[in-house]
């Protein structure tokens, strides 16, 4: 009795769940299409392309995006109809105990977690990858970077600085290359303007200067200054490194986020909490699915009148609570010094407490 009840149950979570998912992201294609058709009329990609690297991707990046959210409504709708056909009672009645009815639930919550976990550490990254690239080539503007004196060290002791530098242009204005050696500046290079170029990645210097130190420790430190209009240089530094589109954090896989914040951190970028948070984010957000699960069962379960409209109108504030407190927590870690781990963890527990609050209320 209790394992047909089990497959009972847990089929119609997840029919329930895959149904208002189809649903979502038919309607989600059918804005997106709309909003682009424009584009896509301009562009060269062709259908096959369109709908491969793009819609498919598109589809699996933006299903695992809302599956918090859509996991809790069909938790909410299928639960609702049981309590508003008394069968929550019949069940209980019969000797099941409230734990044993949660079981299966939380059956169907770790298989939609584990997945959740694969797509968000092994197949999203790959899948964004393709996904960005299409918008990179035909949909996106030109990215451009809003900060002033930008400033990276390139390699130990080599410091590299911009007053401002234009992506569109590929052109950076006021540049200068420093490289110290034992806390002693050994030689600084300044120019006017320096231009890159994509085609043999190296740099060319307009109205250079070049400043270097023989032996800064001696008494009298021999110095050796050269100029010219213009030079043509490699630098080991590329314009993605003064800034990129942070969507792109979404593409890289674990490893490759992993060394990128590291990078990001020794160069002394302010962007690296933002880099952190999807890096966690990626392990914290599918447990969300045992939160919405229990929040959603100790609700729906009861019957009350109105029937599934309260339940809705009750979970839904809910989950607007918790997204709520999810940007929150998240800007507090990209704009202070709020660790990032603390804080994508932060709205899973308390909500989490909330859901066991709700949980242990519900039988009563």
């Amino acid at each position: 009795m209790l394992k047909i009840l089990d497959r009972y149950i847990i089929r119609q979570f997840l029919g329930t769940f895959l149904l208002i998912l189809v649903l979502i992201m038919a309607i989600a294609v059918v804005f997106d299409v709309s909003e682009k058709t424009e584009d896509f009329a301009k562009m060269t990609a062709g259908l096959q392309e369109i709908v491969l690297d793009y819609y498919v991707n598109f589809v699996l990046y933006y299903s695992n995006l809302f599956s918090g959210l859509l996991i809790f409504i069909a938790v909410l709708l299928f639960t609702s109809r049981l309590a508003g056909r008394t069968e929550v009672v019949a069940m209980l009645s019969s000797g099941v105990s409230y734990p044993r009815f949660v079981r299966p639930y939380l059956i169907a919550a770790t298989v939609l977690t584990v997945l959740a976990l694969y797509m968000n550490h092994q197949v999203l990254p790959r899948a964004n990858r393709t996904r960005l690239a299409f918008e990179k080539a035909h949909i996106w503007s030109t990215f451009r970077i809003a900060d002033h004196h930008l400033l990276r060290e390139i390699a130990p002791g080599t410091i590299a600085y911009f007053e401002s530098y234009d992506a569109p242009l590929r052109t950076g204005f006021r540049f200068s290359l420093e490289r110290w050696e034992d806390g002693a500046l050994r030689s600084k290079l300044i120019c006017d303007r320096a231009v890159y170029d994509t085609t043999t990645g190296r740099w060319q210097l307009f109205d250079w200067r070049i400043r270097e130190v023989a032996d800064p420790m001696a008494a009298h430190p021999v110095e050796r200054t050269r100029r010219g209009p213009v030079m043509d240089t490699l630098i080991p530094f590329k314009p993605s490194d003064l800034g990129q589109r942070l969507a792109i954090a979404g593409a890289m896989t674990d490893p490759e986020l992993d060394d990128f914040i590291a990078a990001e951190r020794a160069r002394g970028s302010s962007t690296v909490a933002h880099y952190e948070v999807e890096r966690h984010q990626r392990t914290s957000y599918p447990f969300a699915t045992y939160v919405f699960t229990l929040i959603g069962v100790g609700i729906a379960s009861r019957k009350v009148r109105g029937g599934t409209g309260v339940h809705l109108a009750l979970g839904v504030a809910l989950v607007l609570l918790y997204v709520f407190a999810m940007k929150l927590a998240t800007v507090a870690a990209t704009n202070t010094s709020f660790n990032p781990l603390v804080a994508v963890w932060i709205p899973n527990t308390i909500f989490g407490v909330v859901a066991a609050w709700i949980y242990w209320k519900a039988p009563k």
